[in-house]
């Protein structure tokens, strides 16, 4: 049987997200847009939740392409509001639409939020080494660094838990505890 990280244990669905995507590094600036927004919406609540309501975001924002969402007006604001397949918060869902309008910016100065984001850690991941889950920290200074960055060119809604856990998934920082069969395989 593998072993896996404690917090993949629930269901088939958090299984199959931990196997396949968390912490596997992304390089495509929409997956990492919407991923970033995902993170957002996540805020308060479980990412089961999030994962249960996947399908409807992706349908919801255009399957999280950047330009069309850095664009949406105030009825599409209401169409969102008015979705009961997403999370329905305003201040996220205007989050959203101004931090697609930040990465537009930032892929115009770095070539793309992939390269911005990565060289925050030489483009390497960090990898950490935690024999429990109770050992990984919910911050470090990885992402006091980029939140910092993050709202000084404008993002919203970007603390550095959420951040923390935003690198977590898209491979930035590998946090498989070392028991995990993910944890080597990631470098």
């Amino acid at each position: 049987m593998k072993q896996r990280c404690s917090w993949a244990q629930e269901n088939k669905k958090m299984k199959l997200y931990h196997d396949t995507i968390w912490g596997v590094p992304v390089y495509d600036d929409q997956r990492l847009f919407r991923k970033l927004v995902l993170d957002i919406n996540q805020a308060g609540l479980s990412w089961q939740t999030i994962l249960n309501k996947e399908n409807h975001f992706d349908a919801a924002f255009d399957d999280f392409d950047i330009k069309k969402v850095a664009y949406y007006d105030e009825r599409k604001i209401e169409e969102l509001m008015n979705n009961p397949g997403i999370i329905r918060n305003r201040r996220k869902i205007e989050a959203a639409i101004y931090n697609a309008q930040k990465v537009i910016e930032i892929q115009n100065e770095f070539g793309s939020f992939s390269n911005y984001l990565w060289s925050f850690n030489a483009q390497h991941v960090l990898k950490n080494s935690y024999q429990n889950q109770l050992e990984i920290p919910t911050t470090n200074e990885l992402s006091d660094r980029i939140t910092k960055e993050l709202k000084k060119r404008g993002f919203k809604f970007v603390g550095s838990t959420i951040i923390y856990a935003f690198l977590e998934a898209v491979g930035i920082i590998n946090d498989h505890v070392t028991t995990c069969f993910r944890y080597d395989e990631i470098k």
